[in-house]
C-alpha cells in the first residue's frame, strides 16, 4: 500500500513532512524518510513498519503519525 506524502501530526504533538519511502540497502526494509517542521528541519528515518504502527498513548490506541489532512 502507498503511503502519501504531507504533513503529519506524532501522537506527542511534534509535525513531520513526509517527503517519500526510501529501501535500506542492505535489509531492503520500507523506510519513510521525513523533516521535522518543528525542530530545526532534520531529516529522519525509520522503518515503515514503525511509522505505521498502532500505539498505546495516554490510555488509548491510535495511529504513531496522522495525516494532518485527515483531522
Amino acid at each position: 500500500m502507498s503511503i502519501q506524502p504531507g504533513k503529519y501530526r506524532h501522537i506527542k504533538g511534534g509535525k513531520y513532512e513526509l517527503l517519500g519511502t526510501a529501501t535500506h540497502s542492505e535489509t531492503l526494509e520500507e523506510m519513510v524518510v521525513y523533516r521535522a517542521l518543528d525542530a530545526g528541519g532534520a531529516l529522519w528515518v525509520r522503518p515503515r513498519a514503525m511509522w505505521d504502527e498502532v500505539v498505546e498513548h495516554a490510555g488509548q490506541r491510535t495511529e504513531r503519525f496522522v495525516l494532518e489532512d485527515e483531522e
